[in-house]
């Protein structure tokens, strides 16, 4: 379950970092529209402000943080069940944001709506059921 724990960890992570990316720069595509089409499907003065992102890059490190804590490849500070708990509460994030994603994502035909269908809501109940498997160890 180590690496299952790392891996997950790790995706984790790295989606929090491109998270704090994005509060700078709408890397890897070249133009805030196009960002705000295809990753947020909204109009550009609707895009999400530099400290909304930075939140959830917050909450993703500290997913990934629980994960690794769960799995028992780092110490937490706080009551033992914390890991195992907040990896459920993970899980369950997860699975509403990725069949949340499926089911809104069907019923519209934008850029960001393929997208969501073929890899965001994947990756989160992927994520999810990781998560849900670490959780119950």
């Amino acid at each position: 379950m180590t690496g299952l724990a790392v891996t997950t960890a790790a995706v984790l992570l790295l989606v929090g970092v491109l998270h704090v990316v994005w509060m700078f720069s709408p890397w890897p595509l070249r133009t805030r529209e196009e960002f705000a089409r295809r990753v947020v499907d909204v109009p550009v003065d609707k895009l999400p402000t530099p400290g909304m992102t930075f939140a959830v890059a917050v909450l993703l490190g500290v997913a990934g943080y629980l994960v690794v804590a769960q799995a028992a490849l780092v110490a937490i500070p706080g009551p033992r069940w914390l890991p195992a708990v907040g990896t459920g509460a993970v899980a369950a994030v997860l699975l509403l944001r990725g069949a949340g994603g499926l089911v809104l994502s069907f019923r519209r035909d934008t850029e960001f709506a393929r997208l969501d269908r073929r890899y965001y809501s994947p990756l989160c109940l992927a994520l999810a059921g990781s998560c849900a498997v670490l959780a119950v160890l």
